[in-house]
């Protein structure tokens, strides 16, 4: 037995990772020790631990990983403006490096030739796991039971009653779910048919905006170079902000996300997202920014945000190109310091106010009021200048074309004169602008 090889499993307490555990042992002979980690998963991790242990594992680990969580993906995908495809906050994707770190860890500690996994060969996470593992790691091997073993469901459910494996024995909700502090993800079930109208059971952690208090409510959040630290005035730390947030923006039905998204693996899903906290942080993240940056660091930044957003999701992570963009994403938050109000109210975030120390907003430039400092009478020679090569181009090469303009905004070019029939060319012409 002391030399049994051992592998440390990603343990979630489901019925998938619980069958891996005697698959494991059927299948390669080896030991396994189940480390479950928590990032905000609200379960009962000593239940979750006797399950592992009745299930054959040889020991059982909790690792609360929550405020590593917070402090080096959560807060940082704040400052980034992550979301990918512009609407999936990633709570699911950003967890994913950091279970790949940690079974690393532990497999050194316990001395492991192995990692495995509860993904299957269709999703995302699969790949965040082995390429996350393989970076850190590339001398362990990682298994993926569920990608392996091509059992349906019910021979799923068959093999843990074969195995004693203490698992619900009636079917589960129809709905795949994860869920951690910064959102919640749901396929699966009806949700498949694009066309349906996602169920009022599968929302949990927002009210319908239609339910939501007919009263709005303000919320200001403090941030220092791009970190949320304070709310309405009082320093507060990042675990407490986000679960003040996901009930509050979520009692006032902010944060839902129904998205066709387009997976890694090449094929588009259906996806549904709570992330009330995530999505109120960002967006006032956002508003912050705006105040504080440059345009060219903004218009610059916005094409950083899509790809350090789908090298998240597509896990990523751990390569050199994350490290640059991150890199470049902590030198833009330099003077993203200062306060955001904002108003919640059936689903929606209206920023309605912001105030920073490094604030790039000049009243004296913007009023049109007394105290006006913009010198208009410098306006002139600027709009020469700035048009100058509009209009040397437009003199040699559009203006002798005349439909030239047109053309370039999509108009319809005028028919040519029918000098026998007149009337003809007229019908002509009200035949092609009805098209």
């Amino acid at each position: 037995m002391a030399n049994t090889k051992k592998v440390v499993l990603a343990y979630s307490g489901g019925l998938d990772t619980s069958v891996a555990i005697p698959w494991l042992k059927e299948k390669y002979g080896m030991d396994v020790v189940a480390l479950t980690i928590d990032v905000g998963n609200e379960k009962d991790f000593t239940a979750v631990k006797e399950k592992a242990l009745k299930a054959g594992a040889v020991k059982a680990i909790v690792a609360d990983a929550k405020e590593e969580f917070v402090k080096y993906f959560c807060f940082p995908a704040v400052q980034a403006n992550a979301l990918y495809e512009g609407v999936y906050p990633l709570a699911t994707a950003l967890s994913r490096p950091l279970m790949a770190k940690l079974l690393v860890d532990v497999a050194r500690e316990e001395g492991a030739t192995a990692v495995a996994h509860g993904c299957t060969g269709k999703g995302n996470d699969q790949v965040r796991f082995d390429v996350g593992v393989h970076a850190l790691a590339p001398d362990l091997q990682v298994i993926a039971p569920a990608r392996e073993w091509k059992m349906t469901r019910e021979e799923t459910m068959a093999y843990a009653k074969k195995h004693n494996v203490p698992v619900p024995v009636t079917k589960k909700s129809p709905y795949s779910i994860d869920e951690n502090l910064w959102g919640k993800s749901i396929e699966c079930g009806v949700l498949e048919d694009p066309w349906v109208e996602p169920p009022d059971d599968v929302w949990v952690l927002t009210k319908s905006p239609a339910n939501a208090p007919n009263k709005p409510v303000y919320v200001e959040i403090g941030f220092e170079k791009g970190i949320p630290v304070s709310l309405d005035g009082e320093e507060i730390d990042g675990q407490a902000l986000i679960r003040h947030l996901n009930e509050l923006a979520g009692e006032h039905g902010i944060g839902r996300v129904d998205h066709i998204e387009n997976r890694l693996v090449g094929i588009k899903s259906r996806e549904l997202y709570e992330a009330p906290a995530a999505i109120t942080l960002i967006r006032a993240h956002e508003a912050l920014e705006a105040m504080t940056m440059s345009r060219d660091q903004l218009r610059f930044k916005a094409k950083v945000v899509i790809e350090i957003s789908d090298i998240i999701y597509n896990g990523l992570w751990f390569g050199g190109l994350s490290r640059d963009l991150s890199a470049y994403i902590q030198s833009s938050q330099r003077y993203v310091t200062g306060t955001v109000r904002l108003q919640l109210y059936k689903g929606h975030i209206q920023v309605v106010g912001r105030k920073s120390p490094h604030s790039l907003y000049n009243l004296s430039l913007a009023t049109y009021d007394k105290g006006d400092k913009f010198d208009q009478s410098a306006a002139v020679g600027f709009i020469h200048l700035w048009g100058l090569p509009v209009a040397t181009q437009a003199q040699v090469q559009l203006l002798p074309d005349a439909e030239g303009p047109l053309a370039l905004m999509g108009g319809v070019a005028s028919p040519k004169k029918n000098s026998k029939n007149p009337g003809k060319t007229a019908k002509k012409k009200v035949k092609k602008l009805n098209r």
